[in-house]
C-alpha cells in the first residue's frame, strides 16, 4: 500500500482516483499532479516503483494538503466568529453558510427532528401529573 504525504493510498484503485483520497486534492488537481510528474492516469497504485511515488511525493509536498490545509480552514472559520460576520454566526449556530433555505431540508446541519407546537388537553394532563409525582418524590 502506497504512502503519500502521510496518507495511504489503496493498492487496486487507479492512481488519479486514489490520489483524491488525500484532502485537498481533487480529480482536477489529481490530473494536474500527474501529468507533472508524468504518470499514466490509469494505472493502478500498487504498481507504481518507487521512483514514481518519489516524484509524486515531492510534487504533493509542495502542495497545501492534508493537517496544513485543515487548519487553515478551521483558523478562516474562527476568524469569520470572531469578528462576528453573518457566515460566522451561521457556523456558531451550527446552521447552513451558504444560504440553503432552512425551513424544510437542512436536516445534516440541524439534526433529527424535533416537533415542536401545542399539546392536547390529555397528553398535557399526563405530563403534569408525572412532573407531580417526580417533585414529591425528590422530597
Amino acid at each position: 500500500m502506497p504512502r503519500i504525504v502521510g496518507v495511504n493510498i489503496p493498492d487496486h484503485e487507479k492512481i488519479d482516483l486514489a490520489l483524491t483520497r488525500i484532502y485537498g486534492v481533487g480529480q482536477v488537481t489529481a490530473k494536474k499532479i500527474l501529468e507533472k510528474a508524468k504518470i499514466a492516469p490509469d494505472r493502478r497504485a500498487g504498481k507504481l516503483d518507487k521512483e514514481e511515488l518519489g516524484r509524486l511525493n515531492l510534487i504533493v509536498g509542495k502542495m497545501k494538503v492534508e493537517g496544513d490545509l485543515r487548519e487553515q480552514v478551521a483558523r478562516n472559520i474562527d476568524r469569520l466568529k470572531a469578528i462576528g460576520t453573518y457566515r460566522g454566526r451561521r457556523h456558531i449556530a451550527n446552521l447552513p453558510v451558504r444560504g440553503q433555505r432552512t425551513r424544510t431540508n437542512a436536516r445534516t446541519k440541524r439534526g433529527k427532528r424535533m416537533t415542536v407546537g401545542a399539546l392536547k388537553k390529555e397528553a398535557y394532563a399526563k405530563m403534569e401529573e408525572a412532573n407531580k409525582t417526580n417533585k414529591s418524590e425528590d422530597k
